[in-house]
């Protein structure tokens, strides 16, 4: 018995019926398995184990809600957080172990063997189509994940959606304008007042959470920092000009992304650092700098921001 894959495939999953119809019988799947030449992605669906340890744990997701999708039932549309997984766009602190589906029939849907099925009306302006498998669009995914999350998960999310250029906040407005009527787009507005789009990273998405949760003035976001002849010499994630105060979030993505070629970690901070002295001695502004340690302590944070909006001296 040959132990190639018995079906071609583009991305190398394959079913128990795709199995059995290359000359395969349950027998012989079962030692296929247990010989570790195939991988049980679910209950009927397989891939060889040589591609399933290639993969990164992204990759084994998208083979897994490929299974779901090929074995669904009824017409279905990858969606919520698998839909981002589809579209590239990163999330923060999501349950990605399940596959989320949306049917089309508009029955009603259950959660059950690693898969969240929702019941929704979708219409063709909500779907797009990636790798033969019908995904939810960045409008329509925006507006999923909102239902599923609290408003600080929601703004990652729907930012994550603008910034990717899958959406933009007035397409999900618009369509959200036609679904009034269902009770779990209640907090939707909450959501798109703070998901401006103008935020670049997702620590910048839940700093701006954060302040608004605390009931600070909201900072204006990308604020251009100009020499005196009025170019544009840097940008700060958040400024209060008003109050003379910006805000920097500091986290690995970003350093990561500020090396340049040859430069060490610690050749980015103290580039950081002279640009901050740069941005002060142009302004006369106070610097306050926060990092993922700083949003998992939110209250500690605040008092810290507070104290320095209020022009007060702040010791650690």
């Amino acid at each position: 018995m040959s132990t190639q894959h018995p079906v071609p495939s583009q991305s190398g999953m394959f079913l128990t019926r795709e199995a059995l119809a290359a000359g395969y019988d349950k027998n012989a799947i079962t030692r296929q398995v247990r010989a570790r030449e195939w991988t049980r992605l679910r209950h009927g669906a397989y891939c060889l184990t040589a591609l399933w340890d290639e993969l990164d744990v992204n990759g084994r997701r998208a083979l897994v809600a490929e299974a779901v999708y090929r074995m669904a039932k009824t017409h279905v549309a990858l969606s919520h957080i698998t839909a981002l997984d589809r579209l590239g766009v990163p999330y923060w602190d999501l349950d990605d172990q399940l596959t989320h589906v949306t049917r089309s029939d508009g029955k009603a849907g259950r959660k059950e063997a690693g898969v969240a099925q929702h019941r929704g009306t979708m219409v063709a302006e909500d779907l797009t189509v990636i790798d033969g498998l019908w995904v939810t669009n960045g409008t329509r995914t925006a507006i999923d994940c909102i239902t599923i999350t609290d408003v600080e998960h929601g703004v990652v999310a729907v930012n994550g959606l603008v910034r990717a250029g899958e959406t933009t906040l007035e397409l999900v407005q618009r369509r959200l304008e036609t679904m009034r009527r269902r009770p779990d787009t209640l907090g939707a507005d909450i959501v798109l007042r703070l998901a401006g789009g103008r935020t670049e990273s997702i620590g910048e998405d839940r700093t701006l959470f954060m302040l608004w949760m605390a009931g600070f003035p909201m900072p204006q976001a990308q604020y251009p920092i100009r020499d005196r002849s009025g170019r544009v010499v840097a940008r700060v994630d958040f400024a209060w000009p008003e109050l003379g105060v910006f805000l920097e979030f500091d986290g690995k993505v970003k350093y990561q992304s500020l090396l340049q070629p040859g430069e060490t970690a610690s050749d980015v901070v103290v580039r950081e650092k002279k640009r901050e002295e740069l941005i002060c001695g142009l302004t006369g502004w106070r610097c306050i700098r926060i990092t993922w340690f700083d949003l998992e302590h939110p209250d500690r944070t605040i008092v810290r921001i507070r104290d320095v909006l209020a022009g007060r001296p702040w010791a650690a």
